[in-house]
């Protein structure tokens, strides 16, 4: 039976486990079949992992039944607490304990197949070019993603500033760790002397080198950032697959990997700059510096006045931004939709790909307030339909609906394809103040004469104009 096992079912089930990862990565594309995506994807780590312990053997169950049960309350824990608000966070700190998990694994190869055995000084001899190269390259992009991640979440958070950090000479310094860390991951491989002082000095030099590579970069381009991290995670998994000969741990990590550099790059795509700008421009630096200047003729409205454009309104387009996010307002935008759809009104979502701060962050909040999935429109197909558009109402969005990336050459988001907002009948921009966003630029759509700004925070201006609403439904 045990040969049978070993021989037949154990490849069976990372075969079926590779093609629920699979489907389960395929149904993460849509809103309307996320949840079912995610449920195949655990179910195939599960299987995955029980797989692996029946193919091991003997093993010591107590450590890892207590791991799953540590790792599992926290998780569950953390699951059930964390606000929307903070999701990106929680997703930065998984994409780092991914990393991290890749690099502890292939140190923990390397101390006892290396270490114990009285070799801490030849790996290459132990381990060989492949195994010395693929435990190599798990240590350095494992280092970098972790530590690369936890600084992301930092930004989030707000436990560090937002904006660029350029430190001087940060080119100079990030080529020569880049430099080293080649030099050590090819030493570990053929190196005649490399063993455990080089593996921990590659790991100093990777945590080093991930820290230095994300503080440079601003709020703007933490969606980006996120999804890259997402993506060294999975090359790191990939990489930690080779060290142990895992099949399918390299295959769900080239996945992870691939999908996430695909929507990185989607990403840029949408922001019309290059992964190489993200990374190494500092953007927000200058921009922010520079001032936003002053705003001239903005004209602002309350509640009372935006609810009764609204109910002469045919068509209504809805354009979250993160503000929506901060104010906890996705149940009474909800509401107001609802309200407007009771009254004959055509409602629609915009959603731009780098909404928010993570990738999807719109289209999860949204979710969340039971929004119908083809109200949810993305950028492309949405733009056309402003021109015919009575009112929208943006809210806490900002660059993002920003004209001067059309109008202004010379501006930080030119060339940024935007939702062109400015082409409905009336625009009403829900927000606190005049304040920038994370460009650090006036937003040339509050001085349009179409234009009319509410002041006050989301949730309340929301419940206003809710109010408002239905009061004059009940005059009429």
């Amino acid at each position: 039976m045990s040969g049978f096992t070993g021989g037949v079912l154990v490849p069976l089930f990372y075969l079926i486990s590779a093609v629920l990862f699979i489907l389960g990565l395929k149904g993460l594309t849509k809103v309307r079949t996320a949840q079912r995506g995610n449920g195949l994807a655990a179910l195939a780590m599960l299987l995955a992992i029980v797989t692996t312990l029946l193919e091991m053997g003997l093993v010591d169950y107590r450590w890892i039944v207590a791991g799953l049960v540590v790792g599992g309350l926290i998780g569950a824990v953390a699951a059930l607490r964390v606000e929307m608000t903070a999701m990106p966070e929680m997703v930065a700190l998984f994409n780092g304990f991914g990393g991290g998990a890749s690099a502890l694994v292939a140190l923990s190869v390397l101390w006892l197949e290396v270490v114990e055995t009285g070799h801490a000084g030849a790996a290459a001899a132990v381990l060989g070019p492949e195994s010395g190269i693929t435990v190599g390259l798990s240590i350095l992009v494992g280092g970098v993603t972790f530590s690369g991640s936890l600084v992301a979440y930092l930004k989030l958070a707000g436990r560090i500033g937002g904006s660029p950090v350029l430190l001087p000479g940060r080119h100079l310094v990030n080529t020569a760790l880049l430099l080293a860390s080649a030099i050590g991951v090819v030493g570990l491989a053929f190196a005649a002397g490399a063993g455990a002082g080089v593996a921990l000095a590659l790991t100093a030099v990777s945590l080093a080198l991930g820290v230095l590579i994300v503080i440079p970069i601003g709020g703007a381009d933490m969606p980006v950032v996120i999804s890259f991290l997402n993506s060294l995670s999975g090359i790191a998994a990939a990489m930690t697959g080779f060290v142990l000969a895992s099949n399918v741990l390299i295959i769900s990590g080239a996945l992870v990997g691939a999908s996430g550099m695909i929507l990185t790059l989607i990403m840029c795509s949408a922001m019309n700059r290059s992964l190489a700008n993200v990374f190494f421009a500092g953007f927000g630096q200058e921009a922010a510096a520079s001032g936003s200047g002053e705003y001239v003729g903005v004209t602002s409205c309350g509640p009372e006045e935006a609810a009764m454009v609204l109910e002469a309104a045919g068509s209504v387009i809805i354009v979250p931004g993160y503000g929506l996010a901060v104010a906890q307002a996705q149940h009474t935008v909800r509401d107001l939709a609802g309200l407007l759809e009771k009254q004959g009104v055509r409602v629609t979502y915009a959603i731009h790909p780098v909404a928010g701060r993570m990738p999807g962050h719109m289209n999860v909040l949204l979710a969340e307030a039971d929004v119908p999935y083809e109200q949810l429109v993305e950028m492309d197909r949405i733009n056309p339909e402003f021109e015919n558009t009575d009112a929208v109402i943006v809210v806490g969005a900002n660059d993002v609906v920003n004209p001067a990336a059309e109008t202004d050459p010379g501006s930080a988001i030119a060339g940024m394809p935007i939702l062109q907002v400015y082409k409905a009948g009336t625009v009403f921009v829900i927000k606190r103040s005049l304040s920038p966003g994370f460009a650090g630029i006036k937003n040339e759509l509050f001085e349009r004469d179409n234009t009319m700004m509410v002041f006050g925070d989301a949730k309340k201006v929301l419940q206003e104009i809710v109010a408002e609403l239905k009061e004059l439904v009940k005059a009429a």
